[in-house]
């Protein structure tokens, strides 16, 4: 993996989640911004995926290639499925606000799972 790209995705991702508190501190549900900024952070999480995958699949040994695998399908994954919860209604009412905070918590499980990689690409000696 890529240091500063790692580095970058943090601070995206934590910023995300701030967004997330502050717009249900404000008392608003979920908009097109919040969509924005989580196809935003997807992109480059799936960025950061396609350079680990080819590199792991182009000979990397990783002491866990597995978990590092599920690690790295599981960043890009949550936040569209976050998203997908915190923007569904099932009445006339439209999302409700505690979306922005299913974002953040998201978010901050998508930067625990970044770290995770890290720490398994770190554990391979690359």
């Amino acid at each position: 993996m890529i240091g500063w790209l790692v580095v970058v995705v943090l601070v995206v991702t934590a910023a995300l989640a701030v967004f997330g508190i502050g717009i249900t501190i404000a008392g608003r549900p979920p908009g097109r911004e919040l969509r924005f900024a989580v196809f935003g952070t997807v992109a480059l999480l799936v960025v950061q995926a396609a350079i680990a995958a080819v590199r792991v699949f182009s000979g990397v040994a990783l002491p866990e290639t597995s978990t590092f695998l599920i690690y790295l399908v599981v960043s890009v994954l949550v936040l569209p499925i976050a998203l997908q919860f915190a923007t569904a209604s099932d009445d006339a009412e439209g999302p409700s606000r505690w979306g922005g905070l299913v974002v953040a918590v998201a978010a901050v499980a998508t930067a625990v799972a970044v770290l995770r990689l890290q720490g398994l690409w770190a554990a391979g000696g690359v």
